[in-house]
């Protein structure tokens, strides 16, 4: 997710008419941190339900609308919160302006194709491993799933 972050950054710099230099990519070394924290969130998410007997796909599929919010909250708030630092004319902090541009932007790229990509890329693997769920596994996850009663 790191490369996607990285492109955020510079498409931020594009956006924002703002030209790449040394504190650019320390913004993006930066920004790699928050990136691998919320695809680390989701996969614990799914990993903990898995745990519990729930099936693959129910298990990403639920760890995806259980963690979307807090996850894309958490970027939206960086965003919203380093916008400030873009728009910022005091040339006292034009050092801080190229990072928060690569921070801001990328969290926010990057944060999208992460509740987008790692459950797929998740199920992808799974699927290219060739794990398939054990009779207990199944029984764990029939367990979870919704009964069906059909009245006449």
């Amino acid at each position: 997710m790191i490369p996607f972050g990285a492109i955020g950054a510079i498409f931020g710099h594009f956006i924002m008419g703002a030209d790449l230099v040394f504190f650019s990519v320390l913004g993006i070394i930066a920004l790699s941190g928050v990136v691998v924290n919320a695809s680390l969130v989701l996969v614990v998410s799914v990993n903990r339900l898995r745990e519990e007997g729930m099936g693959m796909v129910d298990a990403v599929s639920t760890a995806g609308a259980l963690r979307f919010r807090p996850i894309f909250l958490t970027s939206l708030t960086t965003f919203i919160g380093l916008v400030p630092l873009m728009i910022t004319a005091n040339p006292a902090t034009f050092f801080v302006v190229p990072m928060a541009i690569s921070l801001a932007w990328g969290v926010l790229f990057a944060t999208v194709i992460t509740l987008f990509l790692v459950p797929c890329l998740y199920l992808i693997l799974h699927d290219f491993i060739g794990h398939t769920d054990s009779e207990e596994e199944r029984a764990k996850a029939y367990k979870h799933t919704p009964k069906v009663v059909v009245e006449n």
